[in-house]
């Protein structure tokens, strides 16, 4: 069994003690079922106030869960006729971005996303998520696909970044992501991107320039992870809590700077502890913006989106 977080265990205790009395009570006895009521009720609560007072170190961990749906399993919830495509015609298939033609609710889209395995074999073959050259390069490639049959693009972001490794810098690393940036800021097709776990820095960059960026609650989005942050500023990764501090990766904070457009609330407890209620709150969230951006003429989608990154960052006086 999994081992819960530290601050998830006063409720962990509540749900199991209810579980207990649930399994021994009378069903029969109304003041039991009262009871019982009230304890779930309680234990509800619990877990919400615990979750909005969580700290960016708290989120960090939160994103990571083991338990946190991954691509495949929102897939599997969300979309139908979903039509993998492979390779980036250049050099390989990457196993760690995945795509293709999907169907959400009747809509049809181009979906690309980071996808990270469920235990140790899956991650190893997914290379943990994390993205090399070509796999940024597919991502392009069914990216001009989408916009040859006029499709929206959606993306789901969950990686701790690119892959640094020694044949992925051979292959052009920077140049693959670099051009990713370049290039989804001209796509003629709508693009909403979805911060479902981790936006590590380019890797999450190299698909995320769209035209609307959501975020679940419990993600987190920045230009480094806290512990590089923290071995770079301090000489020691034990700093990380601070770093994740002042980095503000947490959705709220990404939203008052204006990185995201949106926050989607995950259910109590986190998307971890309800796989499908965060998927119908994505949903729900992807198809009301995709339904606004259809209507927008594809040249001012484009000067929208380039605005609207252009104005990032900016410093005032």
């Amino acid at each position: 069994m999994e081992r819960e977080l530290e601050f998830e265990k006063p409720v962990t205790d509540m749900e199991k003690a209810l579980e207990k009395l649930k399994l021994s009570a009378d069903k029969s006895d109304p003041r039991i079922t009262a009871q019982i009521a009230g304890l779930e009720k309680t234990c509800e609560e619990r877990k919400r106030e615990i979750y909005d007072g969580l700290t960016p170190w708290q989120t960090v961990q939160v994103a990571r869960h083991p338990r946190r749906p991954v691509l495949y399993d929102y897939i599997g919830m969300l979309f139908t006729d979903f039509i993998e495509l492979h390779g980036d015609r250049c050099f390989g298939d990457d196993r760690a971005l995945i795509g293709g033609f999907a169907t959400l609710d009747g809509q049809k889209l181009m979906l690309i996303g980071h996808s990270k395995g469920k235990n140790v074999e899956e991650n190893v073959r997914r290379n943990f998520g994390m993205a090399r050259p070509e796999g940024y390069r597919k991502a392009m490639r069914l990216m001009r696909l989408a916009e040859k049959f006029n499709v929206p693009v959606l993306t789901f972001i969950d990686t701790a970044g690119a892959y640094p490794g020694l044949d992925a810098e051979q292959r052009g690393q920077a140049e693959a992501i670099a051009r990713n940036l370049t290039e989804m800021a001209t796509l003629e097709v709508p693009i909403v991107s979805v911060v479902t776990g981790e936006g590590g820095s380019g890797g999450a960059l190299g698909i995320g320039v769209a035209d609307v960026v959501l975020m679940l609650s419990n993600a987190v989005y920045s230009v480094i992870s806290p512990e590089g942050c923290a071995s770079i500023l301090w000489r020691d990764a034990a700093y990380s809590s601070q770093a994740a501090e002042s980095l503000k990766i947490t959705a709220k904070s990404l939203l008052s700077l204006g990185v995201i457009d949106e926050i989607i609330k995950e259910p109590a407890g986190g998307a971890h502890s309800n796989h499908e209620a965060a998927a119908q709150s994505i949903k729900a969230a992807v198809l009301r913006h995709i339904d606004r951006l259809l209507a927008v003429p594809a040249d001012k989608l484009k000067a929208k989106r380039f605005d609207k990154f252009s104005a990032m960052g900016k410093f005032t006086k």
